[in-house]
């Protein structure tokens, strides 16, 4: 099963066109880590989630919203 964090970090991968190599290397993470952790295979600690929000540009928790709170306030 997929995490929320890990769906959501690839949905805003996609909608920004991003490629994910590049995500992981600015996050200082090599390819395989970072699909390892896209793809349910590692876990993603706290640390993770504010090293991939930052490269991402957005807060740590819009990482943790699931679809019904995508939409709240929007």
């Amino acid at each position: 099963m997929e995490s929320v964090i890990a769906e959501n970090v690839k949905t805003i991968i996609r909608e920004r066109g991003l490629k994910q190599g590049a995500v992981a290397a600015k996050a200082g993470y090599d390819y395989k880590a970072f699909s390892n952790m896209l793809n349910g295979r590692k876990v993603v600690t706290d640390l993770d989630v504010v090293r991939i929000a930052n490269v991402l540009d957005v807060l740590p928790g819009e990482l943790f919203k699931t679809d019904t709170e995508a939409g709240e306030g929007a």
